[in-house]
C-alpha cells in the first residue's frame, strides 16, 4: 500500500513533533546521595537508587519491597550497566540500570510498568518563608530543587518565567483554590499536559506544602512535609508521579489485544503515534486516506490515557469507508484478490 510505505519512509527523519507530552531522558539513571565511597556506603546507595527506579517506572512505593523482586535486592548488579561518583554537592552515586534487563525483570515481578512517554507538568509553585513570598521562576536559584526533585521522580517539569504580573496572581489564595481557570488561562502560553499548583511554607526549619494537579477534566490533591525545600520538593513530585502512574501503567496480564483507527494522519502525527504506543507494543495493522490501523495490547481507559497527551479526541465509529489513496492502482480483471488481514477497530480518534 502506497501510503504504508510513504509512512514508513518519513518516519525515518526527525521531526519537531506537536503536542506537549515528552520522552524522559535518562529514566534509568539514577543519582543517590552518599557520604563518603566506602563499600558499604554504595551498597546503601545502590538499593536507594533500585528503589528510586522501581517507583519511578510503576509509581508504587511498595513495588521494590515485593517479594518478587527479591532476587535483584540481593544482587542488583543483574540489571546495572555501569556506576559513576559525583563530586556534587551533595556528592552522589550515579547508578545506570539497564533498560531492557530492568524491564524484564520487573514485568517478571508481575508489576505494572510507565513508559518514558510523560506528561509535561507546569509548575506554579510559591514558596513563603520568613523572607517573604515569592512564586518561583524558571531563571532562578530557587527553581534548582524543582528541576532536581522532577529529575529523581521521572517527570517532565517547566516552571513559568514568574514575571510581575504571574508574581501577583501566583498568590496563595490562587495556588490553593479548586478553580483552575486562571492558572489554566495562564499556562496557555507555556504548553504543557498538566497543571501543578503548590503552596509551600516554612516555618522554623520545617517545609510544608499543600498541591493540586489538573490534568484534563481530572484533579488530584494532596500534601507533602520536608526538612527542606528539597525534600519537600522530592516528596510533592513523588506523590504526583504515585497519582498520575495509575493512567498511564501498562498491567501485565490485565491487557487484552485490541485495534484503533486514528484519523488525520500526517507524518508528524504517524511518528508521534507511534512514540505514544510503543508501551502497548503498537503495530501498524493498515493505513488508508489519513486513517491508519494499530494493533495495541492494553485497556481501553491505558489508551485512552495515553492518546490524549497528544490531544487526540475519541470519536465515533465512522460507517463510511476512507477514500483511497490518490496513486493507488485498480485491481486487475481476473487477478485472484490480496486479502489482508484487518482488526476491526474498537476504539476511534482523530487528531
Amino acid at each position: 500500500m502506497r501510503l504504508t510505505r510513504f509512512l514508513f519512509a518519513g518516519c525515518l527523519s526527525v521531526f519537531s513533533l506537536p503536542g506537549f507530552a515528552e520522552t524522559v531522558s535518562n529514566l534509568y539513571q539514577v543519582r543517590e546521595p552518599v557520604s563518603g565511597q566506602s563499600p558499604d556506603e554504595k551498597a546503601r546507595a545502590t538499593q536507594a537508587a533500585l528503589e528510586t527506579l522501581v517507583i519511578r517506572l510503576t509509581g508504587d512505593a511498595k513495588a521494590a519491597q515485593g517479594s518478587g523482586l527479591a532476587a535483584v535486592r540481593t544482587d542488583p548488579q543483574k540489571i546495572i550497566s555501569q556506576y559513576g561518583y559525583e563530586a556534587g554537592p551533595p556528592e552522589s552515586l550515579l547508578v545506570d540500570f539497564d533498560p531492557s534487563s530492568t524491564d524484564r525483570t520487573l514485568r517478571a515481578a508481575g508489576l505494572s510498568l510507565w513508559g518514558s512517554n510523560r506528561p509535561v507538568i507546569l509548575a506554579w509553585w510559591l514558596n513563603d518563608t520568613t523572607d517573604g513570598s515569592n512564586l518561583v521562576g524558571d531563571g532562578q536559584s530557587s527553581a534548582d530543587p524543582l528541576r532536581r526533585a522532577a529529575q529523581h521522580r521521572g517527570l517532565p517539569l517547566r516552571l513559568p518565567l514568574a514575571d510581575l504580573g504571574e508574581q501577583g496572581m501566583g498568590n496563595a489564595k490562587a495556588l490553593e483554590s479548586n478553580d483552575v481557570g486562571p492558572l489554566k488561562e495562564a499556562s496557555e502560553r507555556y504548553g504543557s499536559d498538566a497543571i501543578l499548583a503548590v503552596h509551600a511554607v516554612e516555618n522554623g526549619g520545617q517545609w510544608q506544602g499543600k498541591w493540586h494537579l489538573w490534568l484534563g477534566d481530572q484533579r488530584e490533591q494532596g500534601t507533602a512535609t520536608g526538612t527542606s525545600s528539597e525534600t519537600l520538593a522530592d516528596a510533592v513530585l513523588l506523590g504526583v508521579s504515585q497519582r498520575l502512574a495509575p493512567r498511564f501503567v501498562v498491567k501485565p496480564g490485565a491487557s487484552s489485544g485490541m485495534a484503533i483507527e486514528v484519523q488525520g494522519m500526517t507524518l508528524e502525527h504517524y511518528a508521534q503515534l507511534t512514540r505514544l504506543l510503543e508501551p502497548f507494543g503498537g503495530r501498524l495493522n493498515s493505513a488508508s486516506g489519513d486513517r491508519v490501523v494499530f494493533d495495541v495490547s492494553g485497556s481501553p481507559d491505558q489508551v485512552r490515557s495515553q492518546l490524549s497527551l497528544a490531544k487526540l479526541q475519541e470519536v465515533p465509529a465512522d460507517p463510511v469507508p476512507a477514500e483511497p489513496v490518490a496513486g493507488d492502482q485498480p485491481p486487475v480483471p481476473g487477478a485472484a484478490p490480496t486479502v489482508q488481514p484487518v482488526s476491526t477497530p474498537q476504539l476511534h480518534f482523530r487528531w
